[in-house]
């Protein structure tokens, strides 16, 4: 299975020149834990980092920011940004947020450009699900095998 058809396509996005209070309504507004802050050149929406809430209550509230109405999303991004290819296998992307220490990929198209967000918690949800049904496909196989053998 590929990143592409997990990954969630409706990202909440801002600018680096927004607010961090702007991203913290944002992620209010729509339940979520991170936004991808892009550029956008031409029409077409680049990642350039991602802001989680986790950023905002380690780099603001937990040390008393003074101007922290006016901190800019820049100013709190941390690190290089890791992203991950539509084209890449659930695995792949485990191993890179292992290696680099994210639980968020965004998702980009083959020109770079942002197509989703993929989550840990996405990941185990899709790899759960494919286990449960291998333990089906392994019930089914026995159950069979007992039919077959118990009429002979």
């Amino acid at each position: 299975m590929l990143i592409g058809e997990v990954c969630t396509r409706k990202v909440v996005t801002v600018f680096s020149d927004d607010t961090v209070v702007k991203a913290a309504q944002l992620m209010r507004e729509h339940h979520v834990g991170d936004v991808v802050v892009i550029d956008e050149d031409g029409g077409t929406r680049r990642p350039v980092g991602v802001l989680t809430d986790r950023d905002i209550v380690v780099g603001v509230v937990a040390v008393v920011v003074d101007d922290a109405p006016t901190l800019l999303v820049r100013d709190l991004m941390l690190g290089d940004l890791v992203t991950i290819g539509e084209g890449a296998g659930l695995f792949e992307a485990v191993g890179k947020m292992r290696e680099e220490g994210v639980r968020r990929l965004p998702v980009v198209d083959e020109e770079g450009a942002l197509s989703g967000v993929i989550a840990l918690d996405d990941l185990l949800e899709v790899i759960a699900d494919e286990l449960s049904l291998m333990v089906q496909l392994m019930r089914g196989q026995r159950r069979h095998e007992a039919d077959h053998w118990s009429k002979s």
